[in-house]
């Protein structure tokens, strides 16, 4: 079951990561500690987490697989959310000011 934002709609990835995080009571800190021990990898900082959870960057599958394990959530769950954050994204996309006339 996918988690709702305010808006009635399906929760942004962004939203979804920093609401499982807070929920745990965790910090960002403590997310990029249990993401390295859990996947080995420690190229992931608390600042790409900032960045996640601004929604200034949408994590790859690779580490939305980790955040599924880590924060106990289903994969497909992270995937619909990235999905959501990536539509958000397009719709709030600045438009050109300019138009080609022929």
């Amino acid at each position: 079951m996918a988690a709702k934002s305010g808006r009635g709609d399906a929760t942004p990835l962004y939203e979804l990561l920093a609401e499982q995080r807070i929920a745990k009571g965790w910090s960002q800190c403590d997310l990029v500690a249990k993401l390295h021990n859990l996947s080995g990898n420690d190229s992931v900082t608390r600042e790409e987490i900032s960045r996640w959870e601004r929604g200034k960057r949408i994590p790859g599958p690779y580490w939305r697989q980790w955040l599924s394990d880590v924060l106990d959530t289903s994969s497909r769950e992270l995937e619909l959310a990235a999905a959501v954050a990536r539509r958000l994204r397009r719709k709030d996309a600045p438009r050109p000011r300019w138009t080609i006339i022929d």
